[in-house]
């Protein structure tokens, strides 16, 4: 450990005091060798008000919100809204078979099955738990700094098993025969192009979501109706090639209910690369931007 450490321009010493920005200016040109970017940009040119701030590592693993009364209840609100998403997404895909709406129109109901659900989802919790309803999502906040890792694995946790319940209360109301594998997701084209369309659907719901509900500046107002409409447009494109999960929760339910894994690591691979790399470049580029632009 203590190796890797000092290939970054890091000792041990790292998780016991906090770090200043210039630490971490040198790490980052450590590790890019010396090219610029903008990230190495801003730790070497921090806005007015930043550039003496010490970034205490001890944050990220805060455990405080393992006692917090908030953070529980609103890991809570992630567990039920997950719980109903996937109950209402799986069960409308399973819906579509019942029904036989076949072709375009099974497609137009499991889009706007799945982008209204989350929308009012998000309307619903965004003020206790930030309407995350997704373990990509929540990943995205955690490296970016928005919580804690402590309160990410709490969200992570509770997403799943809320994926789990609504997976299984719909197994335990659907008729044996119109059950198949319970709206579980599956590839309709190779894994690697899968792959790189779960990164491109998650990266545009992400970027979306820092846009609209993370950054300071956003239409916050709008961003229950922006996911979701985001989520649906996202089912146009996805739902024939990967079925568009952008949801690493949204898969395990039905997956775990039904034993239906294959290509599982597909519907968490690329959603959290997805989602990760539309977080850091908007928090780079426009959040830590608009903060430089007022210094």
């Amino acid at each position: 450990m203590g190796e890797v450490l000092a290939t970054v321009g890091l000792g041990e010493a790292w998780l016991k005091q906090p770090l200043t920005l210039s630490d971490l200016s040198q790490t980052m040109t450590n590790m890019t060798g010396g090219r610029d970017s903008d990230v190495v940009s801003f730790f070497h040119n921090p806005p007015q008000g930043a550039r003496d701030r010490e970034i205490d590592m001890t944050e990220l693993m805060d455990t405080s919100d393992l006692t917090s009364k908030a953070a529980w209840q609103a890991t809570l609100a992630e567990l039920i809204a997950v719980m109903l998403f996937v109950f209402v997404g799986a069960g409308a895909i399973v819906g579509i078979g019942m029904v036989g709406a076949d072709g375009g129109a099974g497609l137009i109901i499991a889009a706007l099955a799945h982008g209204l659900a989350f929308a009012v989802l998000v309307a619903a919790i965004g003020g206790i738990s930030g309407g995350h309803i997704n373990p990509a999502v929540t990943v995205a906040a955690v490296v970016t700094g928005k919580m804690s890792l402590v309160k990410g694995v709490m969200y992570v946790v509770a997403q799943l098993v809320g994926a789990l319940v609504g997976a299984a209360l719909l197994l335990s109301v659907i008729p044996t025969a119109s059950q198949g594998t319970l709206g579980a997701h599956a590839l309709s084209i190779d894994a690697a192009p899968g792959l790189i369309v779960e990164m491109v659907l998650t990266f545009m719901l992400v970027f979306v979501i820092f846009a609209t509900a993370m950054d300071p500046k956003g239409p916050g107002h709008l961003a229950p109706f922006a996911i979701g409409l985001t989520v649906m447009v996202d089912s146009f494109v996805g739902v024939p090639l990967t079925g568009a999960s952008m949801n690493p929760a949204r898969s395990f339910g039905p997956a775990l209910a039904t034993g239906e894994w294959a290509d599982h690591w597909v519907y968490w691979v690329g959603p959290i690369m997805g989602a990760v790399l539309a977080a850091v470049i908007y928090e780079v580029i426009y959040i830590r931007g608009h903060v430089e632009e007022e210094a």
